[in-house]
Parts: structure tokens; C-alpha cells; sequence
């Protein structure tokens, strides 16, 4: 339960139909099972006591006594379990009968919540046996002690403020207004449906969908559990399709027609965070839902759930190449608004040989295809100073020709030294003076360029390089639009890539895949032996890990420690502990000590959910303090999961 996480189980048992005291032990497996996995919030099938398809047996006394009385059984063997339970049963109240769920927890009843929305359509006639559920709860006795009883319950975890559990029951996720939209207005972060879905062709993807959007509507998690092995075959098959979710994700689904149990790690503290950024969610002011708090034992929850080392990058190959090409799409349209506004009919882009200015040419190229424009209104201006080397002149040179651009070369030695030579720097010391120089210098050929020829100065920087401040304030931190500001470093590579793979000209794939094996580098600093001395990762860190921090630091709002957690676990066997924590410091320090590189860009576009933009996403001030995020950072030790 540390640092917001909560272990859901949801537990598929097998069953036999109308045979109540076995599908009770079958439960007590599943909870004690899923309870020494860790489990705190475990959720059972609709109507799982007794079965689903028990059909006009339900109408039998004998068949209910037998429910209610399992039902205290099973509270009572579940008393050492530090979990909420959820199971599914028939309870009769004042002649109606009910299709409800039972809360335990400790060895208590705390609530029952019945159905709200009882099908009667197709192959359901749930209306035969139940009635519709009340919302408002009312007292009802069970075993001589007053439970409440109605869907507008809430269960309140006392030591961890997030943790917010409302509960529905299958058809009520199919409805327009259902049970959870009024939970989560009213602060439930985990919403659990206990379920009894039969299984027909395409069901299953309409039924992930579901979920999925429920979860991603309401910024929650989503406990789904269905029936299977067991139920009657006599009409209708049961897969027992679980699935857990959280805020539009899948965090994992269980495997059809199978009797089994599946977890996922919640993160509660992050749905509190995307609920408070997202300032449309509005909780009820006048809550009308009945709060049942329940205590768990405070533990660490061992992390099962993956974390993707490069969260700004799809995994699957398809996702990604969709992605490359909607990215290369808005960066190409953003420019094309604004050569439309302008009027400009030329651009100038400062040609390196390297990823950024690679992309940032490509990004050019299309759009003047789509402006209708010739590609030798670009001019693709290369600058070799002290540290180029022969390997990306030569790229630049290349991948210019190659795009139909004009190429421009201007050999900036002379000028830079002229320079040095004024404010009295000596050229044998290569500080940061030396280094800055030649950017400035670069930039400043480029604007003026763009003044002789009528066009834009086109900014290469990424999203990444923002991100550290690794730019040069006032050198290629200025353009007069950034295609790449919203683009972090571990994407540009993909994109790169993305273009050499889908292009038809083999001689622009060969030099695009000599540009991404080339080592990232600002080359403002003499070669050695004729090959690049100054490797940008050696200096800052590895993009990787960067891009890491800061897509859970922006998008997520987590604090150092966790971020810390999931990149031990997201880069195992990758980057020690040690290594990961020097350089989640040496983030935190330039994040903060570079905003006032930030607060000064020129405009580009936004491309994904995380974006530096002062006018945009990010407000913050230049100098705000870093004491608290690097106090926390540097205290930290190795973490064990």
C-alpha cells in the first residue's frame, strides 16, 4: 500500500450449480489464495454462492437459506483475511428477492449491494426472480446484527485517503447511467463489478471495451470478475473473461474458459493526481452515498506490474509505426499553419548530421510537399567548427542532397575565433564559453539567412534536451518554430527510424540509418583520432533514463522515491540502482536550474501528453526550489520489491 499501490485479485472459482457449500470452499480457496498473493481488494463472480444459471431454483427456500447461511461461513473462515471481499448472492428482503453483492472484511458482513439494472432482453430474463436494486440503503438484519443495504455504499479505507471502493453488478457497466459514474463522482478511486457474462462471437473485445472506458472516463481503477467453469452449458456458455483496469489501461486480463485468478497493482496515488489535474472531474460537493470505512493492515506492496523503460514509446511495432506517423503528421501540419500565416516560402534549418536536425528536415520536407512547395526553398545549412567530424559532415551533406534541398556550407572557424579573439578567450580552453560560442554563432547565421532569403528558421532542438536545459540560451535554444519541442529523444530515434523504413529512396534509408547509429552528440568539442570526443549521455546521462523521469514526474506528479522504484524495476538487468539514483539527482538539478530556458521557447507543437510549453502544459516559475524533491532523492537507498 506504500506509495499509493493496492493489489486487486479478481477470482474466477470453479462452481457447481446449486451446490452452495462447495462453491463456498471453492471461495475460501480463492480468498486465501489471492490473500497470500497480497491481495487487499478481491473480487468474486455475480451470484457465485449458488451459480448464475440457476434459474427457477432460485425461487426455492432451501436454496436461499443455504446462500445466506454459507454466506456467514464464509465470513467467519475469512476473519484473518486483511482484504475486502466481494461475493455474489440471492438475498430475499421483505418478499423481493435480490441480486447482490456481499462486502466482508474481517470477518463481517459491512454491507450488501444489489443490482441495480436487472436485464430482461435476449438471453437474460433476470426479471423472472430479481428486482431492481434501491439506491438509497436501508437496514436490514442478517444473523441478528443491522447491515446496510443499497447501491449508494462507499467503502473507505481509513489510513490511505485515496482508497475509495464502490461496487456494481454486471449489466449495470452496459447501462447509459450506471452505479459507478455516481461512485466516482462522489470519490471512489476502485470500482469492482462482480459479473456473470456469457461468451459469444466479438463479446469479448466489446466487453474489454468496456471497461476500459469506464475506467478511463471515470479516472479509476476497474475490478471486473465473471463466472465459468461450472455454470450451466444448457443454453449458454460462461468464459470467466476478467479484467482490472486503470484510467483507460488494461493492466491485465485473464485467459477464457478457464478457473483461475488474476492481479494488478492499482496506483491510487496517480488517479488522485490525474483527477486533480483534470479540473472537469467535479466531485459532488453534496455527498449522498453512506461511507463504510474499513482498516488494512499498512504493507509493502510487491510490484507486479510492468513499467516500460521508454514509457514515450509504444512497445508493439504496429502501435509505434501508427505513432511515428501521427507525430510526424502534427509536427508537419504545425508548420504548415504557420507557413500559411506568414507567407514565408522559405525555410533555413541548421544541418548537423545528427538525429534532431535530421528529423527537423524531414518534418520540413513534407510539409512544403503538402504546401505545394519546392524542396529548394529549403536551405539545409551545415557549419563545421572545431568538433565536426567527417562522418556527419559527410551525413548532412547526404541527407541534403538526397531531399532535394538546397545545401549551404558555411565554415564557421573563422568567425568563432574572430569572436574569441574579442572577448579575449583562449581557444586552447574549452569551457563552456568555447562550447556556446559556436552555437551562438550558429544561430546567428541562420537568422540572418532567413532574413535574406524571406523564410523561417526552422528549431531542431527536442523535447528531451528541454527537459536538462542542454541547449545553448540564445543559440540553438532559438528558432522561429520548433518542430521537435514536442518530441522527447528516445521517440526522435523511432521516428527517424519510421521515415528510413517507409521511404522508397534507397540512398535516403542508407544515410538515415548511418545517422542513428552515429553516438548523440553536440560536437562542439575537437575529435579525437577524427571520430566524436563528446558523447552527450557521458555528460548528462542516458536519454533513456531521463525521458523515464520525466514523463512519471510531469504526467504522473510522482515524487522521487517512487520514480526511483518503478526505474529500478522498469530498468533491471539495464542500470543499477546506483547509477539509476546519480542520475535521477543530476535530473532533478537541471529540471529545476533550466526552467529559464523553458519560460522563453519559441512556439512548436504539443505532440503527446507531456509538454514544457510555458504558454501550454508546463506553468513554472524559473526559480522555483528543488530542496524537496532533491532532499528526498538523495536520501534514497536501495529499494527492495
Amino acid at each position: 500500500m506504500d506509495q499509493g499501490f493496492i493489489k486487486a485479485a479478481a477470482v474466477t472459482p470453479p462452481v457447481r450449480v446449486a451446490d452452495v457449500e462447495y462453491n463456498r470452499e471453492q471461495i475460501e480457496k480463492g480468498v486465501e489464495e489471492a490473500a497470500a498473493h497480497g491481495a487487499k481488494i478481491i473480487v468474486f463472480p455475480e451470484l457465485c454462492l449458488c451459480g448464475y444459471t440457476c434459474e427457477d431454483l432460485l425461487l426455492q427456500d432451501l436454496l436461499l437459506e443455504a446462500c445466506k447461511r454459507e454466506l456467514l461461513t464464509l465470513a467467519r473462515q475469512c476473519r484473518e483475511i486483511d482484504a475486502l471481499i466481494f461475493v455474489g448472492l440471492p438475498v430475499e428482503r421483505e418478499g423481493k428477492l435480490y441480486n447482490v453483492a456481499a462486502a466482508l472484511f474481517h470477518g463481517e458482513i459491512l454491507a450488501l449491494i444489489p443490482k441495480a439494472n436487472i436485464p430482461s432482453y435476449g438471453e437474460f430474463y433476470e426479471t423472472r426472480h430479481f428486482h431492481e436494486g434501491n439506491r438509497e440503503p436501508v437496514s436490514f438484519w442478517l444473523n441478528g446484527k443491522e447491515i446496510p443495504f443499497g447501491m449508494d455504499l462507499l467503502f473507505q479505507e481509513t489510513e490511505m485517503d485515496g482508497l475509495r471502493v464502490g461496487c456494481e453488478i454486471c449489466e449495470d457497466i452496459w447501462v447509459p447511467l450506471s452505479p459507478s459514474i455516481s461512485h466516482a463522482m462522489e470519490g471512489a478511486t476502485i470500482l469492482v463489478n462482480l459479473s456473470a457474462s456469457n461468451e459469444t462471437i466479438g463479446k469479448d473485445s466489446y466487453r474489454e471495451l468496456l471497461v476500459k472506458s469506464a475506467s478511463a472516463k471515470l479516472i479509476a481503477g476497474y475490478i471486473y470478475c465473471s463466472c465459468a467453469g461450472g455454470e450451466s452449458t444448457q443454453d449458454l456458455v460462461f468464459g470467466g473473461h476478467d479484467l482490472i483496469a486503470e484510467n483507460g489501461t488494461i493492466l491485465t486480463q485473464s485467459k477464457k474458459f478457464e478457473s483461475q485468478i488474476i492481479y494488478g497493482d492499482i496506483d491510487i496515488k496517480r488517479l488522485q493526481m490525474e483527477r486533480r489535474r483534470m479540473s472537469s472531474f467535479q466531485v459532488e460537493e453534496k455527498p449522498h452515498h453512506l461511507i463504510l470505512p474499513f482498516t488494512l493492515h499498512k504493507e509493502r506492496t510487491k510490484l507486479e506490474r510492468s513499467f516500460p523503460c521508454r514509457p514515450f514509446v509504444p512497445e508493439e511495432q504496429g502501435e509505434r509505426d501508427r505513432r511515428c506517423e501521427e507525430i510526424l503528421s502534427i509536427q508537419s501540419y504545425g508548420l504548415r499553419k504557420r507557413y500559411e500565416h506568414t507567407g514565408c516560402r522559405g525555410a533555413v534549418i541548421g544541418v548537423s548530421g545528427g538525429l534532431d536536425s535530421t528529423l527537423a528536415l524531414l518534418v520540413t520536407v513534407r510539409c512544403f510537399d503538402m504546401l505545394g512547395l519546392p524542396r529548394k526553398n529549403i536551405m539545409a545549412v551545415t557549419m563545421p567548427c572545431f568538433g565536426t567530424t567527417d562522418r556527419t559532415y559527410e551525413n548532412a551533406c547526404r541527407l541534403a542532397s538526397t531531399l532535394g534541398t538546397e545545401l549551404r556550407e558555411i565554415d564557421i572557424k573563422e568567425a568563432v575565433n574572430i569572436h574569441f579573439r574579442d572577448i579575449s578567450q583562449d581557444p586552447e580552453k574549452h569551457d563552456v564559453t568555447y562550447e556556446n560560442g559556436q552555437a551562438r554563432e550558429r544561430t546567428q547565421i541562420l537568422m540572418d539567412l532567413a532574413n535574406q532569403t524571406g523564410g523561417l528558421v526552422i528549431g531542431t532542438g527536442d523535447m528531451s534536451e528541454l527537459a536538462l536545459g542542454w541547449a545553448t540560451y540564445n543559440g540553438d535554444h532559438m528558432s522561429m518554430y520548433g518542430v521537435n519541442s514536442g518530441v522527447p529523444k528516445t521517440l526522435v530515434r523511432h521516428l527517424v527510424r519510421y521515415y528510413a523504413d517507409t521511404c522508397e529512396k534507397e540512398e535516403l534509408r542508407e544515410v538515415l540509418l548511418d545517422i542513428l547509429e552515429t553516438p548523440v552528440s553536440p560536437e562542439l568539442l575537437p575529435p579525437v583520432e577524427g571520430k566524436i570526443s563528446q558523447k552527450t549521455e557521458d555528460l548528462v546521462g542516458p536519454y533513456e533514463l531521463h525521458d523515464f523521469f520525466l514523463y512519471y514526474m510531469l504526467r504522473c506528479g510522482f515524487e522521487p522515491a517512487k520514480i526511483y522504484r518503478l526505474a529500478a524495476l522498469a530498468f533491471d538487468g539495464i542500470y543499477d540502482k546506483k547509477t539509476i539514483l546519480k542520475w535521477l539527482c543530476t535530473f532533478y538539478r537541471r529540471f529545476f536550474g533550466q526552467q529559464f530556458k523553458r519560460s522563453c521557447l519559441p512556439d512548436g507543437p504539443k505532440v503527446g501528453s507531456v509538454a514544457l510549453s510555458p504558454r501550454g502544459d508546463l506553468r513554472m516559475p524559473s526559480d522555483a526550489c528543488v530542496r524537496l524533491w532533491l532532499e528526498q532523492a538523495e536520501a534514497l537507498t536501495d529499494l527492495q520489491d
